[in-house]
């Protein structure tokens, strides 16, 4: 018992005073580069129109994809309160109002899909045009169909 102290101890005393050496160094390792901004979106990307009609398949596909990469943020309903997005303070669209995207092109959603915004890293490769134009379909969906009415418990 004695044996596992002392390396215990030993451990600490070296973990610990090491520390200071290595913030640095450990630190600018870890780092992740910050996504460019979206705020430039390109005119003629803005403009571009989806070229995937919205049919039942592609919500479906685009359904898919939104539940692997959006919801942690967006949440699965589109309300815009993800776990991650609550754990991090942040206020996102509720997809389900037909208001939150009505100024929104199609094409502004895909190039902020695509590049990101602020906190949110964009698919870049990950995802083929396709695909994000399928998750711009479902995204859209959202609002559409009906969800619970929000409620004022004091009013």
């Amino acid at each position: 018992m004695w044996k596992e102290c002392a390396v215990l101890s030993t451990l600490l005393f070296f973990g610990i005073s090491g520390a200071p050496q290595n913030t640095a160094q450990s630190a600018s390792r870890t780092a992740k580069p910050v996504p460019p901004a979206a705020s430039a979106i390109p005119p003629d990307v803005a403009k571009q129109p989806n070229p995937i009609k919205p049919t039942p398949a592609s919500i479906a596909q685009g359904k898919q994809m939104y539940g692997y990469d959006c919801a942690m943020c967006h949440g699965a309903d589109g309300s815009g309160k993800g776990d991650l997005a609550a754990d991090m303070k942040l206020t996102l669209k509720d997809y389900r109002d037909a208001a939150a995207l009505k100024d929104m092109t199609d094409g502004e959603m895909f190039y902020i899909i695509q590049k990101g915004k602020g906190d949110m890293s964009g698919e870049g490769d990950r995802q083929k045009p396709e695909g994000i134009w399928n998750m711009i379909n479902y995204i859209r969906s959202l609002s559409r169909k009906p969800h619970a009415a929000k409620t004022n418990p004091a009013g």
